[in-house]
């Protein structure tokens, strides 16, 4: 079977694409996606980071289609191309009336805690947030609340924490709402106080999406990259 050079060569170019004895017959681009989608600068390697999950990607940057023009927001190659399918399901989801911009799922630990930090992050950057401490009235049947979160949010977020990791395997409501989000490109792990490697010995399904660390940078960086992917003010 021929194998792919990205990991050696990279795929900046369609005709870097089409020199890869594995990649040279898609018509789509590298991984399916476009290259259209994101650019990259001179310096770009592939390579390092995380065993490619959350993507340090050593020196390597890029700058994705919808980040506007002058932002300071600044990505690695891997968060671009993790990234990617996320924006396109917002984008296709983006027409659809009153839905909120993202879903957050997270361990009923941390709610006053990391969760409520990410939450406070992103609605200070005008993301509207679906959270459960606001979102469940006094009353409501949760999963009910859930489920109704769920179907009225564009994106969700995963805030993977060693809580959440406790919690998996319980196979409580975390995990039946990850089961939802996983089943389409509408996920983003955030991982806080563990690592992608914790995670998969819990949920490979999970841990094979790639995502964002506290690790690399800090929840407000973390949060500024969130909000500039679900913003539509952007000349893209």
């Amino acid at each position: 079977m021929a194998r792919c050079t990205a990991p050696v060569r990279g795929h900046s170019s369609a005709a870097a694409a089409a020199a890869c004895p594995a990649c040279r017959y898609r018509s789509s681009g590298y991984g399916g996606r476009s290259y259209s989608d994101y650019s990259y600068p001179s310096h770009t390697s592939f390579g390092g980071g995380s065993g490619g999950r959350s993507g340090s990607g050593g020196s390597s940057s890029a700058r994705p289609r919808w980040s506007r023009a002058g932002s300071s927001v600044s990505y690695t190659v891997a968060q671009v191309q993790a990234l990617t399918p996320i924006r396109r399901t917002f984008e296709n989801r983006a027409t659809l009336p009153d839905l909120r911009d993202v879903f957050l799922c997270h361990a009923w630990d941390d709610r006053q805690g990391a969760a409520k930090e990410l939450h406070d992050l992103l609605v200070a950057r005008g993301v509207s947030v679906w959270f459960s401490e606001k979102d469940v009235l006094l009353g409501l049947p949760l999963m009910r609340a859930i489920d109704k979160g769920l179907a009225n949010s564009k994106i969700g977020l995963v805030l993977v924490t060693p809580a959440l990791l406790r919690r998996l395997p319980q196979e409580g409501i975390a995990d039946k709402e990850l089961s939802a989000l996983l089943a389409r490109d509408q996920l983003v792990p955030v991982v806080h106080n563990t690592t992608y490697e914790a995670l998969r010995d819990v949920s490979p399904l999970l841990g094979s999406r790639s995502g964002l660390s506290t690790a690399e940078e800090s929840m407000a960086e973390i949060a500024a990259k969130l909000a500039e992917l679900v913003s539509l003010n952007l000349s893209e």
